[in-house]
């Protein structure tokens, strides 16, 4: 493992913080990844039913297949506007494509429960459990196992959906992961899904959408993940292709809950002083 061992970042199912940029509360609730498993037979029968009626539904415009590598490690880096995101990036990548999501996915009872785990194993999701402590470390190791299995890793910068449709700064622990693990990364570009599955819906609507993928970007000129200012360079890189992709106006900062003790409102204020 490079580098040390750092605090629990807000949402580390999608984007966690990489170290020495986190300000987490210190009551936190965070989310903690159970080990990383390839998908199985579940996932191949789940993605060849679904990729073609999702195509046939949806008719997504698919630009920039031929940016993924067939093989190897490779972190898809997406902007993110709707749940629908981690649904529509493994059903439209030319590749099985791993992602983190909540624990209470996989942990329902009865029929309605066995029918959300089956398609969130089908569309390759590791799920993550409920706890504190260093969590955002192992949220990153998680990822990390995906990808040094050669297998291809999803995670949203930004940490969490936008709900204003602005694209907002990124995490570095996309870019801890891909420094680390010598991964490739292919900016993602989604427009349009949060017409789908608008926030607080709880069906979908038939909607067309597009899905970009950038070409690939080898992140290790920035340098070594042990350090702050690679990480946050390679960060900025991914996040300014994706940006090129979606057309998005910028937010220039994180996507998070305000404030909300004065504990937190101190930290802030020194994390922001420190990272400038």
């Amino acid at each position: 493992m490079t580098g040390a061992k750092h605090d629990p970042a807000s949402e580390p199912e999608t984007a966690p913080e990489a170290p020495a940029e986190q300000v987490p509360a210190a009551d936190e609730i965070v989310e903690i990844p159970v080990k990383a498993k390839r998908p199985g037979f579940v996932y191949f029968l789940g993605y060849g039913i679904m990729a073609p009626i999702a195509r046939l539904v949806f008719r997504p415009r698919i630009t920039g297949k031929e940016n993924i590598p067939r093989e190897g490690r490779v972190i898809l880096a997406s902007n993110h506007l709707s749940f629908i995101d981690s649904i529509v990036i493994p059903l439209t990548a030319p590749r099985r494509v791993q992602f983190l999501a909540k624990s209470t996915y996989f942990t329902g009872t009865g029929f309605k429960g066995w029918v959300s785990r089956q398609f969130f194993t089908s569309i390759g999701a590791v799920g993550v459990e409920r706890g504190a402590g260093q969590a955002a470390q192992v949220a990153l190791d998680a990822g990390k196992d995906i990808l040094e299995s050669d297998s291809a890793f999803a995670i949203y910068p930004e940490g969490t959906r936008s709900l204003d449709g602005r694209l907002y700064r990124g995490r570095t622990g996309v870019g801890w992961l891909a420094l680390t693990t010598g991964a490739v990364v292919v900016p993602v570009g989604l427009i349009g899904t949060q017409e789908i599955m608008p926030v607080g819906s709880k069906m979908p609507r038939i909607r067309r959408i597009s899905v970009k993928f950038g070409e690939p970007i080898d992140v290790s000129v920035h340098g070594t993940a042990d350090s702050g200012r690679a990480r946050r360079k390679a960060t900025d890189e991914i996040m300014a292709a994706i940006h090129e992709l979606t057309g998005q106006e910028l937010a220039h900062s994180y996507n998070e809950s305000p404030p909300t003790t004065v504990v937190q409102r101190v930290k802030r204020a020194i994390w922001w002083r420190e990272l400038r």
